[in-house]
């Protein structure tokens, strides 16, 4: 317990697993926090001060599920282990903290998720804006960006989605850092730009930063500091795979808000469903370390045309069909970017080396089905891919096909990799037959046909005679054990056997971790390399993925034009398109000079939001490097995508839904330019009508005129279709709906999904409100109300002005009615008998 007293006063704000034996202990605080989390038994272990210790514990060999489970809860816990040997030591085991596991630092295959990045981030913020700095230690990325304001921090942490953050220990952080999961409070002195330069410099070994490209960025200096700072902290040991630092400038991307990514649905939804986003649809990469670039890519589509230009033409060779034999290969790699890490960090186990065996076996044969393609970017990516010849023959000669999970077990290397280690086998392996035939020469010396030799653990090898004929046991026979039905013995023979058979596994397994170790050291002297050759693959993965997609959707290749302006035939929707069982209506988009933003009308469920977000998403899609779901594609210059869709309050900011809705709209009419793409969905239904209407009417004559973004703005409020004026930039579609009467003489409405010109002439909203399911009774008085406010509207036709806004003549939407009217109303005449419509028009008369 001193021992455990001493490690937890260094790290008391964690979790601390104290090996004891088999097991990893937890105590007092510790084992009561552990035992609620992992639901496991909390026992009591000797008494501290009268009262019994709290203990809780996990065996060792299967730590690591726990470990996963408390990480994942934003959990972090400080492996304390026996750093003694416990044969060799006297009294005590030593223990010591050999590493702390966080959230953002964890590089175990057990604690990690596949095809998601784990990152730490830090943040240090000072009076021209904030510093970001952002780790991947299971990839070996490091990166730093600066950004302006708290829209813009806000857009990069949902963007990079960090499992855990660093901030200052100060007042005044957002709620959107200070609530998020990992959030790790520090001293603020740790976020100084001076320090963390001196930290750099030294860690990467130059003499100044100029050739990362950081020199100039002390916000980001100092993020990177604090980091670097953290990591080395935790993890106790030399991170050689971080081997440079690189800036992530926002202005090489398109820029999408927090609330733009949430709306696109990009790889999440709030019902959890991530196959029903655009990820779970674009996503048929084959290897992990593909799966991560290709959501890294989707959260951050890129503005250079020249980098996108080479993406399409590499899918557009591939697509004629060296996709699939692409894909076939990397069908035999894993994920070698995490191996390497491992590699690194001196933790990969011997099922790493032989899948980094087998993979650098691949790649002369994929060079092969590189080498006839013509594409610029799939020629760089195989040059890339490196030659490892002496790697992957070094791994095939020394690593057995099938290796064992841990390296302790040993069993790891080849026969004939070293002669040393086969000599120690060979002793190990002779054992046997020397024990049987020992047996045999003692039964005949002996007499005793059932005399037996055998081993176990705790005694060692012995001769074993039942208890009837131990006394036929000779003089030179020294009694080992005594059991219920028989006796064990060993012989001066038998003693020098044992002593070298033991002792020849042991040096076996010691030879084994030798070389081990030194076959990590000879990895790690081609990391460099051996990292560009996995970011190589990695990308040769996603683009044989947009390949295999865009031929099995029937994608075609977009067209990035340097005019301005959309042009997008036949559009469609990837992710309605592949979850809907019947065909999908393509509808066509145009936006240019002369139109910039198109007023959307029609009927719920009609399909707007669609049209809107498919769109979008198509934008998206060209700008990462994909071909896109339409019959063709024409984009110009875009620098933003920014939505304003849907309806949600925000009651841990005290937020209501009209709140948030204005806020959303803040942001887009402060930062949409005239190379922005927006989305505007029912922009004022959180008020009252005329508040809403009026600020709909204001917003978007303010993004037509002043923005002058390509804006699509879909709306209920009819009024706002007599924007589209000569020269006003503005244009009005709809989408249509058709009612017709089925057989059984039922009403029934059928959407049609398709854009035309013009304003839509109805909203069919008591339609729609009786396929939701709305009770008759209601439906009916509904439309009863609605024809009454119709006849009132001083002019139901009038478009909407200023004027009108300012009318003193309009019908308040809760205008008076009589109880006649709404007994009237509630009358469903084909449904009452002869005396029941006679019983209705007696309550007529009398309430009139």
């Amino acid at each position: 317990m001193k021992q455990y007293f001493a490690a937890k006063a260094e790290h008391p704000d964690v979790l601390l697993f104290f090996r004891m034996g088999d097991f990893y202990e937890l105590f007092y605080d510790d084992a009561r926090k552990a035992a609620k989390l992992l639901d496991i038994t909390l026992t009591q272990r000797g008494s501290s001060a009268g009262a019994p210790i709290p203990m809780a514990g996990v065996p060792h060999h299967a730590y690591e599920g726990y470990l996963a489970r408390l990480v994942a809860l934003g959990e972090s816990v400080a492996i304390c282990e026996q750093i003694g040997d416990p044969a060799a030591s006297k009294g005590l085991v030593e223990r010591k903290v050999v590493r702390i596991v966080t959230p953002g630092t964890v590089t175990d295959e057990a604690l990690l998720q596949d095809r998601r990045d784990t990152l730490l981030l830090a943040i240090a913020r000072g009076k021209s804006g904030f510093g970001i700095a952002w780790a991947d230690l299971a990839a070996g990325r490091f990166l730093v960006n600066e950004v302006a304001n708290e829209d813009a921090l806000e857009a990069e942490l949902a963007r990079l989605q960090p499992a855990e953050t660093l901030v200052p220990d100060e007042e005044g952080w957002p709620e959107f850092v200070t609530t998020r999961n990992g959030m790790r409070r520090r001293a603020p002195w740790l976020f100084d730009a001076d320090s963390g330069r001196r930290q750099l410099l030294q860690f990467f070994g130059v003499h100044d930063l100029t050739a990362f490209g950081i020199d100039d960025k002390p916000l980001a200096i100092a993020a990177a500091g604090a980091l670097l700072g953290y990591v080395e902290e935790t993890q106790k040991q030399r991170l050689p795979h971080l081997t440079s630092i690189s800036v992530e400038a926002s202005d090489g991307a398109i820029a999408m808000s927090a609330a733009t990514r949430r709306h696109l649905e990009l790889d999440s939804r709030i019902d959890g469903d991530a196959n029903a986003t655009l990820l779970g649809v674009l996503d048929s990469t084959i290897t992990p370390m593909g799966g991560r670039l290709l959501r890294r890519w989707l959260h951050r589509p890129l503005r250079d045309r020249a980098t996108l230009r080479a993406r399409h033409q590499a899918v557009a060779t591939l697509a004629n069909g060296a996709d699939s034999e692409l894909r076939e290969a990397f069908r035999a790699f894993g994920d070698v970017e995490r191996i390497l890490a491992r590699i690194a960090l001196r933790s990969a186990r011997p099922r790493d080396l032989s899948t980094l065996r087998d993979a650098l076996g691949m790649l002369p044969s994929l060079r092969e089905v590189l080498a006839p393609l013509d594409s610029p970017r799939l020629q760089a990516l195989s040059s890339e891919l490196g030659e490892h010849g002496e790697h992957a023959a070094l791994l095939a000669r020394a690593i057995v096909p099938q290796p064992p999970v841990l390296a302790r077990d040993g069993g790891i290397f080849a026969e004939g990799f070293d002669a040393e280690l086969d000599e120690l086998r060979a002793l190990s392996t002779n054992a046997d037959q020397f024990l049987v035939d020992l047996e045999a020469r003692e039964k005949a010396a002996t007499g005793i046909p059932t005399l037996k030799v055998g081993y176990n653990r705790v005694h060692g090898y012995y001769i074993e005679i039942s208890k009837g004929q131990s006394d036929k046991a000779p003089t030179h026979y020294a009694r080992r054990q005594t059991l219920t039905g028989a006796e064990r013995y060993i012989t001066e023979e038998l003693k020098q056997f044992e002593d070298k058979v033991l002792s020849a596994r042991e040096r076996a397994l010691s030879r084994e971790k030798l070389l081990y170790e030194a076959l990590l050291d000879d990895l790690n002297t081609d990391l460099e390399s051996l990292k560009r050759c996995a970011a190589a693959l990695s990308e040769l993965d996603v683009l044989a993925c947009f390949a295999e997609r865009a031929s099995a959707l029937d994608w075609v290749q977009p067209q990035l034009s340097d005019d301005p302006g959309l042009r997008i035939e036949g559009g469609r929707h990837p992710v309605v398109e592949a979850l809907r069982d019947e065909p999908f209506t393509p509808n066509d988009l145009v936006l240019d000079e002369v139109t910039r933003m198109l007023v959307i009308t029609g009927p719920n469920m009609g399909g707007k939001s669609t049209y809107m977000r498919q769109n979008a998403l198509i934008v998206l899609l060209a700008h990462i490097g994909s071909f896109v779901p339409a019959t063709n594609a024409s984009i110009g210059p875009i620098d933003r995508i920014l939505t304003r869709i849907g309806a949600g309050d925000d009651l841990a900011r005290g937020q209501s839904t009209f709140m948030v809705e204005m806020a959303e709209t803040s942001y887009i009419l402060h930062h949409a330019t005239n190379e922005s793409l927006v989305l505007m969905d029912e922009i004022g239904r959180g008020t009252s009508t005329y508040d809403g209407l009026a600020l709909a009417d204001a917003c978007a004559r303010h993004l037509a005129s002043a923005n002058r973004s390509y804006t699509l703005f879909a709306t209920h409020y009819f009024e706002l279709t007599a924007l589209a004026e000569p020269s006003s930039g503005i244009a009005n579609v709809h989408l249509d709906a058709v009612e017709h009467r089925d057989a059984h003489g039922h009403e029934t409405l059928v959407f049609m999904h398709s854009v035309k010109d013009g304003p839509a002439d109805r909203s069919f909203g008591l339609q729609v409100a009786a396929l939701a399911g709305l009770p008759k009774t209601v439906v009916r008085q509904a439309r009863a109300r609605l024809a009454e406010l119709e006849a009132h509207r001083d002019a139901p036709s009038t478009p909407m002005t200023a004027q009108a806004l300012d009318s003193p003549q309009q019908i308040g939407l809760f205008a008076p009615a009589s109880a006649a009217l709404d007994a009237l109303a509630a009358i469903e005449p084909d449904e009452l008998t002869p005396r029941q419509a006679l019983e209705a028009l007696y309550r007529l008369k009398a309430l009139g």
